[in-house]
């Protein structure tokens, strides 16, 4: 009769993992005892959302412990708790284990490229144990600053240039006409990336239709750009380096000039601190004090 009960309570654990799993790689082992099933994922986040990450399927109350050991780009950590209440936390960077009335998951508050990593989950319960794998991305627009077309020269032809910076994917970009185009992505150190689309003008193009498209899955709605012309074919990213020149030269002068006039104010109070008080001279006053002795005297 043992036996028995022992065969029925395995045979109802793993129809239970077999319909909670979905979209993604599940391994159950069943000839081991006990229980162990082995999850293979993939999660992505929106940049500056919360991130929720699920370790198990079993409720809360079933849990024998949790462990999270995370892989991230500058640093490992672990998070951890089991059902007598201890906990443990070498991450230190507001992630958190949670539970809800039915299950725990790994909070992360405001998700950002930092938090991209591997997650990797152990979680025991009464009668086995879970096994999560799941690799974490971001997904993040271009800003809208940073979304801009213009045109220059380069010799005889025009070449109209549009760009949309560090999104997480890349932003997708496209033109209203039809013509010799090259697009090229840059990778940021953080992760970021950078599209960049060149199309030579047709000759017979009217400039007034000439639209750059710009498209991220994060948008609502593609934005559409209409490239300015700038001359001798300079980009208007060639300006930025000189704005900022001319602003550091303007804060140091002022600084300098301020500077100047505060230690021409301290000179001046020195200078009146320091200046004898003004009295009269006893030399010149002691003859006179003498002769009206003299004269009051002969009066008298």
């Amino acid at each position: 009769m043992m036996w028995i009960y022992i065969l029925i309570f395995f045979l109802t654990e793993s129809r239970g993992m077999a319909q909670g799993t979905t979209n993604s790689n599940v391994i159950v082992n069943t000839t081991t005892s006990p229980l162990k099933v082995y999850v293979n994922k993939k999660e992505v986040f929106n940049l500056g959302s919360d991130a929720r990450l699920i370790c198990s399927n079993r409720t809360w109350t079933k849990a024998v412990f949790v462990i999270w050991n995370i892989e991230l780009t500058h640093k490992t950590c672990k998070i951890s708790f089991n059902h007598e209440g201890q906990s443990f936390d070498s991450c230190n960077d507001g992630k958190s284990i949670q539970n809800s009335t039915d299950q725990s998951f790994l909070h992360i508050p405001n998700f950002s490229v930092n938090d991209v990593g591997a997650y990797k989950c152990e979680s025991a319960y009464t009668g086995g144990n879970e096994n999560y794998n799941i690799e974490v991305g971001v997904t993040a627009p271009p800003t809208a600053p940073t979304v801009s077309a213009w045109l220059k020269r380069r010799g005889n032809k025009m070449v109209a240039v549009c760009r949309a910076e560090r999104g997480i994917p890349a932003a997708n970009i496209s033109w209203s006409v039809t013509g010799n185009h090259s697009v090229t992505q840059q990778n940021d150190r953080d992760g970021f990336v950078t599209a960049e689309s060149q199309l030579e003008v047709p000759e017979d193009i009217d400039r007034e239709n000439l639209t750059c498209i710009v498209w991220h899955q994060l948008w609502e709605r593609e934005k559409t750009l209409v490239p300015d012309f700038l001359p001798e074919g300079l980009s208007i990213f060639y300006f930025i380096p000189v704005f900022g020149i001319i602003f550091i030269l303007v804060a140091f002068f002022s600084i300098y000039s301020l500077k100047k006039v505060i230690l021409l104010r301290q000179c001046q109070q020195t200078d009146a601190s320091k200046s004898p008080p003004q009295t009269e001279d006893v030399e010149e006053v002691e003859p006179y004090a003498s002769y009206v002795q003299r004269v009051n005297s002969i009066y008298n």
